[in-house]
């Protein structure tokens, strides 16, 4: 996977309705994923993304190191 397309998976998966708490199986954060970027565009997660940060400096780091850790895990080869 490149960085590219891992950063925009992550990003989907960070502004995705998906909750750590659910333990999401890798096929729903796959499902989360795909159905985020179709919804909201690369550049619309980008902006959300930024959004939060803005907005929730102390839970988005959080967030976002758990969606990078799942999209790793969920899309590995």
């Amino acid at each position: 996977m490149t960085a590219l397309i891992y950063d925009i998976r992550t990003e989907a998966l960070f502004v995705s309705d998906l909750q750590r708490s659910q333990r999401p199986t890798p096929e729903l954060i796959r499902a989360a994923v795909t159905a985020t970027v179709d919804r909201l565009g690369e550049d619309g997660c980008a902006e959300l993304v930024a959004q939060e940060f803005g907005e929730h400096p102390d839970c988005a780091p959080g967030r976002m190191r758990w969606a990078r850790t799942a999209v790793r895990s969920a899309f590995a080869a």
